[in-house]
């Protein structure tokens, strides 16, 4: 409730006098120091309650007998007590040794652990469906087989480029001018 009016008080500030904002503030205060005060009441309350239901009182016998009776029942309540914590420390540290080593264990993991290089590996269609599917495959793919088949046309102009011969007498034969006008020639 404090924070939530100094909220507002800073959002009205550009508004307010600065009497009003003093006067403001210091209700806030007012009204935040009796809050303190009730929750430390309430507080020794809840202790004294919790006292009351957990410790007797303690109501000292006359006699001597009495008293190291009582003080026979009040170390046994030490023992026991003191039992349970003592159970409840070793618990305590054997989880606390659990999670330091699976600590240890998760860091080893870690470190250690490398990602495997993947390498390529050549297969098949029928090679890759035996893989997947198991013995379950007996259908072969052929895929070939579904492929058209082109004839392939050999050009003219390719044949000449491939019957060169003896690159001397292309040389001699296109020396000159004469050589350049059957070049043309035979282009056109």
């Amino acid at each position: 409730m404090y924070l939530i009016d100094l909220k507002i008080s800073k959002h009205l500030s550009k508004k307010i006098s600065s009497s009003r904002k003093h006067h403001l503030k210091s209700l806030m205060l007012a009204i935040a120091k009796s809050l303190l005060e009730q929750e430390v009441k309430d507080i020794e309350v809840e202790r004294k309650r919790y006292m009351s239901e957990t410790c007797q009182p303690l109501s000292l016998p006359g006699s001597m007998q009495a008293l190291q009776e009582l003080c026979r029942e009040l170390h046994h309540k030490i023992d026991v007590t003191d039992e349970e914590r003592y159970d409840l420390e070793m618990k305590v540290n054997k989880c606390a040794k659990e999670i330091e080593d699976l600590n240890i264990k998760v860091i080893d993991l870690k470190g250690k652990f490398k990602k495997p290089v993947l390498r390529k590996v050549r297969m098949s269609a029928d090679q890759m469906l035996g893989a997947l599917l198991g013995s379950k495959h007996k259908v072969s793919l052929d895929l070939r087989a579904n492929l058209k088949q082109v004839k392939k046309e050999v050009k003219e102009e390719d044949k000449e480029l491939r019957d060169v011969g003896d690159w001397r007498k292309n040389i001699e034969d296109k020396s000159g001018m004469d050589g350049r006008k059957k070049m043309f020639e035979t282009e056109a």
